[in-house]
């Protein structure tokens, strides 16, 4: 049995597909960030980061319970531990290489772009103009590179696939006023459709959409998703 803790954003999302097309037994557990659940004592002992995603796999190695935190970690020990979605032996390298673009890239540029346009209480000019150049290049990046290809790595549907959908799944908040997010980036937009289509994303959809979160973007909110910016 595979434990789960989930929030409905992008990095559990990626865990969550991954969850649904390999068909694995789990719990799915919410953890509401904007409450501050992430922090409470239990569950630092799950991720000491306080952040979603995380899982406890009661059957780990040796028949130990193993937690993992970080979604590329768990989609890593996920995808070792069922043989599923890790592509060939010789695209291994091409694989660690787009999937860590992803997590130290694409995805945390993606997050500030939408903090700077949605959630800053102050328009800063510089801020918004970074980042959204920034996930630009990360996007045209990755739309030169699925030029004639059906998959991120390989002739395989992988975890780099999974990884990347997580957080292309959220350029309508990234690409802020654009009516069509992707129009600029169409080998990009052919491979979106192309995973959005399968089943497996429709389940995990609604693996997310399962708990009624806190929605309201109040002083508990800020404080729970935003500690730095208050004092201790």
């Amino acid at each position: 049995m595979i434990r789960f803790y989930f929030h409905p954003t992008p990095n559990p999302a990626k865990v969550a597909l991954f969850l649904e097309e390999a068909g694995l037994e789990y719990e799915a557990i919410p953890v509401d960030t904007k409450k501050g659940e992430q922090y409470s004592d239990a569950y630092l002992k799950i991720n000491p980061n306080g952040k979603v995603p995380a899982i406890v796999d009661t059957d780990g190695p040796g028949g130990k319970e193993t937690r993992v935190f970080d979604s590329s970690a768990i989609l890593l020990y996920l995808a070792d531990k069922t043989g599923k979605f890790t592509g060939k032996e010789e695209d291994r390298g091409e694989l660690l290489s787009w999937l860590f673009f992803i997590a130290s890239g694409l995805g945390p540029f993606s997050g500030q772009a939408v903090h700077f346009q949605h959630a800053a209480p102050q328009p800063n000019d510089y801020a918004i103009n970074r980042y959204r150049r920034e996930i630009e290049r990360h996007y045209e990046v990755v739309n030169t590179h699925l030029v004639g290809r059906d998959h991120v790595v390989g002739d395989d549907y992988t975890i780099a696939d999974i990884s990347l959908w997580g957080w292309i799944d959220r350029a309508p908040m990234v690409m802020k006023g654009e009516s069509i997010p992707l129009e600029s980036y169409p080998h990009l937009a052919r491979w979106f459709d192309f995973i959005n289509s399968r089943q497996a994303v429709e389940r995990a959809r609604k693996v997310l959409a399962s708990h009624s979160f806190k929605t309201e973007m109040d002083d508990i909110a800020k404080r729970a998703l935003f500690p730095s910016n208050f004092p201790r």
